[in-house]
């Protein structure tokens, strides 16, 4: 096969793109990715909103779960799009992450499961974190307690002779409230999506500023890591202009893989899926396949 797509035809947009998913299958067929030193505790963000922001989360953390990797994704955001994209319970009622923010509830008790997908594991978000925020101004530590609930499970997890996690991925709101800040204090690492259109990096020099604050004050440790390029369609000039600032600005960050504006991709949460499990043979499945792998191979 690999002699085949050496000697392919690239002379159209189709024809290329049906070259380069055939490339990525090749490359990714069984492949196992490389487990990092140590927990990598990655947030989710970008204050500009429909970026592709939750979709990111869950689909990387599926791609890392299928290489490999033992992942738990945190859903700190209100609307609990990435617990339904993860197939979560989290109607009103169930355990989730705002009884481990208020209550002090430990995150092993909301863990669930993702059946779906070997390795993943998820912490949902219910429509009572919508109060969340201003509960937590009156609290101890309120910036402070999502990471030591997280540093607990961990701790937890080793004494119980679990296997360590790989990764934590920590979805966000599209602002800058306690929610964020909590999962900022929490992590290392920021992933900001980055939609390839014309409003794409408005509001990113002000996220910046805001992590830096995180950084002076709260959690020296945290720093831009990676850089995803969403919604990319090669067709248009505009969104290769835009990919061409971003990589100019963040050449360390940015990940060489793009990911497509997909139809399957948008349509999988609305089966309770992400796009690897609703149709992994897709382009979209498959570039979040390589940014996974690509990532993974960055620690």
């Amino acid at each position: 096969m690999a002699q085949v797509v050496a000697g392919a035809d690239e002379s159209t947009p189709l024809a290329a793109q049906l070259l380069e998913d055939a490339r990525r299958r090749i490359r990714l067929h069984g492949r196992q990715f490389p487990a990092p030193a140590q927990t990598r505790v990655l947030t989710i963000a970008n204050q500009k909103g429909g970026v592709g922001k939750t979709t990111t989360a869950v689909n990387i953390a599926a791609g890392l779960a299928g290489g490999g990797m033992n992942v738990l994704v945190i859903d700190n955001d209100p609307q609990g799009n990435a617990s339904t994209a993860l197939g979560l319970e989290h109607h009103a009622g169930t355990p989730s992450v705002y009884d481990v923010l208020i209550d002090d509830v430990p995150l092993g008790d909301v863990v669930q499961t993702c059946d779906s997908i070997p390795g993943l594991l998820g912490v949902p978000a219910t429509i009572d974190l919508s109060g969340a925020e201003i509960e937590l101004v009156s609290l101890a530590n309120r910036e402070d307690r999502l990471r030591r609930s997280l540093a607990a499970y961990v701790d937890q997890r080793a004494a119980d002779g679990a296997p360590r996690l790989d990764y934590v991925l920590i979805d966000c709101p599209p602002s800058l409230g306690l929610l964020t800040v909590n999962a900022f204090v929490a992590a290392q690492e920021v992933l900001i999506p980055i939609q390839c259109e014309y409003y794409a990096l408005e509001g990113l020099s002000q996220l910046l500023n805001n992590i830096e604050l995180v950084r002076g004050h709260l959690n020296a440790d945290l720093h831009v890591s990676t850089i995803v390029l969403t919604m990319f369609d090669k067709r248009t000039n505009l969104a290769r202009e835009v990919a061409a600032e971003v990589r100019e600005h963040f050449p360390d960050q940015t990940l060489s893989t793009t990911i497509p504006r997909s139809v399957r991709i948008s349509e999988a949460p609305s089966y309770g899926q992400t796009v690897l499990t609703y149709d992994p043979g897709s382009t979209g499945a498959l570039a979040y396949r390589e940014a996974a792998r690509e990532i993974s191979e960055r620690a």
